[in-house]
């Protein structure tokens, strides 16, 4: 039996997006856009502290730190996005995008994408 969705809080992912300091309020904000354009249909919601987008899964999740802002697409994606993760400081499932860097825009578009396409073939898998 396939544990139940969780309850979309896109108020208070917002709420934190806007609670973020600057610059991360709008790097943040920008990021989240970015996800919600390649996963519109992901429930968005606050785990682990941070801006979380969940479909089946938690897709990926974003914070606001003083330094950085911070992708945590998980530990598969951060080895499968390894050769384009080299201007980047990383750890398991975790991307620090310092404030003085351009966003990877292009990169976080090419990860949902990657997500979604890893938890599609999850599911198909859960179907058999």
């Amino acid at each position: 039996m396939a544990a139940p969705s969780p309850v979309a809080q896109p108020e208070a992912v917002a709420a934190y997006l806007d609670a973020a300091a600057e610059p991360a309020r709008s790097r943040l904000r920008a990021l989240a856009e970015v996800v919600r354009e390649e996963a519109p249909e992901a429930v968005e919601r606050m785990a682990y502290g941070l801006a979380t987008w969940h479909k089946g899964e938690n897709l990926v999740h974003l914070g606001a730190f003083k330094e950085h802002v911070g992708i945590y697409p998980g530990a598969a994606a951060i080895v499968a996005f390894e050769a384009d993760l080299t201007a980047f400081k990383t750890s398991k499932g975790a991307i620090q995008v310092a404030h003085n860097m351009p966003l990877p825009e292009d990169l976080l578009r090419r990860i949902v994408r990657w997500r979604m396409e890893q938890v599609a073939g999850g599911a198909k898998r859960a179907e058999r």
